[in-house]
């Protein structure tokens, strides 16, 4: 291998350099202490687990986003996390314990097998709350609420919230006698929204004349909120669990805080179907090609784990918001103090960094880039006396 090639890093996997690292830790400090006012707890999951843990109930897309390794010591396999939520969720059910509604939060690099889309990273920086042990609306408001303030505080406008609910395409399902393969054939049709397969598809394998009209119209109930009453009166008729899921959104939608972010509701879209089980949201602003953060609803994560616990949550790339966001971090600049054996000298660069300063000391013969070393101002020598001087 040539010289050259040992800085190559692999695809998908990136550095952050020292401005933009400066900005991403700013930001992560405000949004985990924004949800420690809301009563979150910070935890700190570790990167590899056991993969019987860190997979268990999570789907097979995270199974093939998940780097294996063996573990010397024990000789099982551990997996190497792609998403933090599982850890959470043992955490929940096992380590912790607590009987009431459990919030937490998290801020941790992730490694995924391949990037999730083109020109995105392989080595994310997930940041998120988890709230377990809640199953009414009111915790779903309040982690959708969260989720648009995260946005808020990062400086991101014109934020579009994308919303829907799993149920309402699973309670067709729950009258359709289908098995799993047109399950999964119907499933695709509609994600790819492509109506004239979907209506041949339909008219093949679905005898029950209302519950072909309601499956054959549940992409076009798309739109802003005007469409979940056109939905009620598209699907009337429907089982029990499909109109509860639209009453369901339509009291979402009227919780947000209005004129502050634009919704859309489409109650055929289903992200993250085979493993949420009911709401489902995600946060888009124009110009940026896949959603900046995304949660939803995912009740019976812990089973796993031996406790069943009701759950709702939402999670980001920190990297992402910092880079569509606009986030004010206005870092001071140093002061730099010239090479000296001085005690009274390190009694000075000692107080100055007692009072939150950032002070530089030089090396003897340094040749000083002020600008490299980001400093505006030197400690010198007057009259007997150590004072600062401005070098512009």
């Amino acid at each position: 291998m040539k010289n050259v090639d040992r800085w190559l890093l692999p695809d998908g996997v990136d550095d952050v350099l020292p401005e933009q690292a400066q900005v991403v830790e700013h930001l992560r400090r405000q949004l985990l202490d924004l949800y420690h006012n809301w009563g979150y707890d910070l935890v700190i999951p570790p990167m590899v687990e056991f993969t019987e843990s860190l997979l268990s109930g999570s789907g097979s897309d995270l199974d093939l986003m998940t780097f294996r390794v063996t573990d010397q010591i024990s000789g099982r396999m551990m997996g190497i996390r792609a998403d933090i939520t599982p850890q959470t969720a043992r955490m929940d059910a096992h380590s912790l314990r607590r009987d009431g509604p459990n919030r937490l939060c998290y801020a941790g690099t992730v490694l995924h097998t391949r990037p999730r889309g083109p020109l995105e990273s392989r080595t994310p920086i997930s940041l998120g709350v988890e709230l377990f042990g809640e199953a009414t609306l009111s915790a779903d408001i309040e982690v959708i609420e969260l989720f648009l303030q995260t946005l808020k505080s990062s400086g991101v406008a014109n934020v579009h919230l994308d919303l829907g609910h799993v149920d309402i395409f699973r309670g067709l399902l729950a009258v359709a006698n289908l098995d799993n393969d047109q399950e999964n054939q119907l499933f695709e049709l509609l994600q790819r929204k492509a109506s004239d397969e979907l209506s041949a598809w339909i008219a093949a394998n679905v005898t029950d004349s209302k519950l072909a009209g309601w499956l054959n119209i549940l992409p076009t109930l798309a739109g802003n909120a005007e469409v979940l009453t056109a939905a009620k009166k598209a699907l009337a008729g429907a089982p029990e669990t499909v109109l509860a899921a639209i009453m369901q959104l339509e009291q979402v939608v009227t919780a947000l805080p209005t004129g502050e972010v634009t919704v859309y509701l489409d109650l055929g879209e289903l992200p993250g179907y085979h493993y949420h089980t009911g709401i489902v949201f995600a946060g888009y602003v124009q110009g940026y090609g896949k959603a900046l953060g995304n949660g939803g609803r995912y009740d019976h994560v812990g089973e796993a784990f031996g406790r069943s616990r009701p759950a709702t949550g939402f999670a980001f790339d920190l990297k992402s918001l910092v880079t569509q966001g606009n986030t004010h971090y206005g870092a001071v600049a140093g002061i730099f103090v010239p090479y000296t054996s001085d005690a009274e000298c390190h009694q000075q660069v000692a107080l100055l960094r007692a009072q939150g300063n950032r002070v530089v000391q030089g090396f003897a013969d340094q040749v000083v880039n002020y600008q490299e070393i980001k400093c505006d101002r030197r400690l010198v020598q007057q009259d007997g006396h150590y004072v600062i001087e401005s070098l512009s």
